[in-house]
């Protein structure tokens, strides 16, 4: 399946929330020396066209708004290749930290040193960047000659931050509890299983919401954003479907790529914080203590063709 295609009047209305917060940030800081930039985060499920609304996004708030706007995703954020093997190891019994991906296998430090360099117009920003192909897949951080660069003495007036948990905030261990023990065991053994918490001890998924709660508290939580976009769905089951169709599509380009059985297990991996986390950030991610703070949400609610049914404003 091709790169999602995305309706121009859909761009239309997206940047028809986000043009209007856009400038009103930009002029609030028009007699102030440091320019802090707009951070706008893009939230969405796997397979559900993460780069391609970046992209669009970027491409249409520089070529059409004449902003200034780069883009990071978390998946460049990731630790190099010998600490995720390190904190594999260190984790040996914990399936969520066996693979990148969950909260815990990011670089806090270089997310914080790269969101400071943006809010410096002196200095300039390097845009980390991780290469999924390097150490036969496992994946390992591209050498620094090869990240992009924004000019220093340029004002960057927006960044746009994308990937699968952004937008996630951390729970109360109770809730992870009560959460954990009103799991399905039997829908794990579904085709394409939605409720899958009762594979994972307690400890282990309290360990990720530790680590989730360092990342809010550090770069990804709302006080670090202006504005939040989620690409949803109404059935999780689409989440299955979109990535196989991906890699359907991947293995007649190039020759290789997933069996359907490694795409569920891969998508697995991720479906336990679709469970915990989810119904909080449809409830609002800016729910509590920014009702007047000017910052909004939007939620897209794509269907099984990742074409859009309905967007809500929060």
């Amino acid at each position: 399946m091709p790169p999602p295609t995305i309706a121009q009047e859909d761009v239309q209305n997206l940047l028809e929330h986000i043009v209007p917060r856009i400038e009103d940030h930009i002029q609030s800081q028009k007699n102030t020396e440091r320019k802090i930039p707009f951070v706008l985060g893009l939230t969405g499920l796997q397979g559900s066209g993460k780069s391609t609304w970046t992209d669009t996004l970027v491409q249409s708030l520089n070529e059409v708004h004449n902003y200034k706007t780069i883009n990071i995703s978390l998946d460049d954020l990731y630790h190099d290749h010998d600490d995720l093997v390190r904190i594999r190891t260190e984790n040996s019994s914990n399936k969520l930290l066996q693979t990148r991906g969950q909260p815990g296998t990011h670089d806090t430090k270089l997310a914080v040193e790269f969101f400071a360099s943006v809010a410096d117009v002196n200095s300039e920003t390097l845009i980390p960047s991780f290469d999924k192909s390097l150490f036969n897949g496992e994946g390992g951080r591209a050498s620094r000659e090869k990240w992009n660069r924004a000019n220093a003495g340029t004002t960057i007036d927006i960044v746009v931050f994308e990937g699968w948990c952004v937008g996630f905030s951390p729970l109360d261990e109770s809730d992870i509890r009560r959460k954990w023990s009103e799991g399905s065991q039997n829908k794990s053994t579904a085709k394409f299983p939605t409720e899958t918490l009762k594979e994972h001890s307690i400890e282990h998924l309290v360990c990720v919401n530790e680590n989730l709660r360092e990342y809010c508290d550090l770069f990804m939580g709302p006080r670090h954003f202006n504005f939040l976009v989620h690409l949803d769905t109404d059935d999780l089951v689409n989440v299955y479907e979109w990535r196989i169709q991906q890699e359907h599509a991947l293995l007649a380009k190039t020759g290789s790529g997933m069996t359907d059985l490694e795409v569920v297990k891969f998508v697995k991996g991720y479906m336990s914080a679709y469970e915990l986390y989810l119904d909080q950030l449809r409830s609002g991610f800016f729910r509590f203590g920014y009702s007047d703070s000017g910052k909004g949400q939007l939620r897209i609610i794509l269907d099984q063709e990742r074409k859009v049914t309905k967007m809500i404003s929060y």
